[in-house]
C-alpha cells in the first residue's frame, strides 16, 4: 500500500527508517518526515568544514563509550563462538534455488517489518510498492572526533570496495567521494549529540522522533539507515543516512555497513525463510551473500519500475530469479 502523506507544509520528501540491525538481527521501521523542497535543501558543507570530519587526534574514549566497546567485543566474539557471523557468501549447506529467490525477493523488497511513522509497531501483512535509486549512488563516509585515524582508514577502504561491489553487482552507478547522497557516519556514544546539528543540515525539517531514535540509541541497536524520497515520486530515494556505531569491533562494524547499504539501496524487510542472507535476524552471516547478491540484481533490473506492485512486477523478477539461478523460465 501507498505510504500515507506526510503532515506539515513541507512535504516534498518523505523518510523510511528502513532498519535498525539489533542483537538478534535486522529489524524494519517505518517513518515520515517532512522536509524542505529540494531546490531549497540548504547546501552541503564542505568535508573540512563538518565538525564529524576533523582528522584530529582521537582522546580517550567517555566511560560509557568504553563500556559499549567492551559490551560489543562480547557480543561479536560470543556470535563467533556459535559458528554466527559467516563471511562466506554461503556454500553447500545453504542451498537456494529459483523459487526460493522468488519468495524472498518479493519479501524483502514489497513489505516492511514495521508500519511506517508508527515506531515499533508490526506492520500488516500487506505488501507495498517496489522502492529504489534511479540517480547515481554517492557513498560518503562521515566520522566523529573520536575515531581513530586508523579506524577511519580501515572503514574508508571496506566502504570503497563494498560501493565498487554493488556497482558490480546492480548494474547501477555506485560509487564514494567526499560528498554524497548516501552518508555512513560511523559515531560513538560520544560523538552522537555533536552530529545531530549535521543530520539536520542534510535534513532540514527531519522529524523529531527520528532524531530522537539517534541521539539515544539503546545498546540493543547496532545501528541504522534512514532513507528519503521525493513526495513527487514516493517510491524513488533521493538521499540516505546510516548510523554506525563505532565502538563495534571490526566485524561487527563492517556487518553494519554491509546490511545497511544493502537495505538503503531498496531491500528494506528481513525475512526468516532468508538464507544464506544478511536479510535475516539470525546473525548466522555478517556479510552479503551470493544469495543476496542475486536479489540485488533482480531489484535493479531495469525492466522493473519504482512504483509496481507484486502483480505487476511480479513476471519480470520471476524470470529474473530463474536466470539467475539457473531454473526453468
Amino acid at each position: 500500500m501507498p505510504a500515507p502523506r506526510c503532515p506539515g507544509p513541507d512535504p516534498a520528501v518523505r523518510q523510511r527508517i528502513l532498519s535498525i540491525l539489533m542483537l538478534a538481527g535486522a529489524v524494519a521501521l517505518a517513518g515520515c518526515d517532512g522536509m524542505a523542497p529540494r531546490d531549497s535543501v540548504r547546501p552541503e558543507p564542505r568535508p573540512d568544514q563538518r565538525p564529524s570530519q576533523t582528522d584530529e587526534q582521537a582522546g580517550a574514549p567517555s566511560a560509557a563509550s568504553a563500556a559499549l566497546a567492551t559490551y560489543y567485543a562480547r557480543v561479536q566474539a560470543d556470535l563467533l563462538a556459535q559458528g554466527l557471523l559467516r563471511t562466506d557468501g554461503g556454500g553447500p549447506d545453504t542451498p537456494f534455488d529459483a523459487e526460493m529467490l522468488i519468495r524472498n525477493f518479493e519479501r524483502l523488497a514489497f513489505f516492511d517489518e514495521y508500519e511506517r511513522g508508527q515506531g515499533l509497531r508490526t506492520a500488516r501483512n500487506t505488501p507495498g510498492q517496489l522502492r529504489r535509486w534511479e540517480t547515481p549512488v554517492r557513498l560518503t563516509v562521515e566520522f566523529g572526533a573520536s575515531v581513530p585515524k586508523a579506524q577511519r582508514a580501515k572503514d574508508r577502504a571496506v566502504i570503497d570496495r563494498y560501493a565498487a561491489r554493488l556497482a558490480r553487482v546492480t548494474g547501477h552507478p555506485i560509487s564514494t567521494g567526499p560528498t554524497g547522497n548516501f552518508h555512513v557516519m560511523v559515531l560513538s556514544e560520544d560523538d552522537r549529540a555533536a552530529a545531530i546539528p549535521r543530520i539536520k543540515a542534510l535534513v532540514p525539517n527531519i522529524n523529531p522522533n527520528s532524531l530522537n531514535i539517534i541521539r539515544s540509541i539503546p545498546r540493543s541497536i547496532h545501528c541504522l539507515v534512514i532513507a528519503f524520497s521525493d513526495s513527487r515520486d514516493d517510491h524513488v530515494y533521493r538521499k540516505a543516512i546510516a548510523i554506525v556505531r563505532a565502538e563495534h569491533p571490526d566485524l561487527l562494524r563492517r556487518s553494519c555497513v554491509h546490511e545497511e547499504v544493502a537495505q538503503g539501496l531498496g531491500l528494506a524487510n528481513d525475512s526468516p525463510q532468508a538464507r544464506p542472507s544478511i536479510f535475516n535476524d539470525d546473525d548466522e552471516f555478517a556479510l552479503l551473500t551470493t544469495h543476496d547478491e542475486l536479489l540485488l540484481k533482480m531489484l535493479y533490473d531495469p525492466r522493473l519500475r519504482p512504483g509496481m506492485t507484486p502483480e505487476e512486477a511480479r513476471p519480470i523478477y520471476s524470470a529474473r530469479a530463474r536466470e539467475l539461478a539457473g531454473g526453468p523460465s
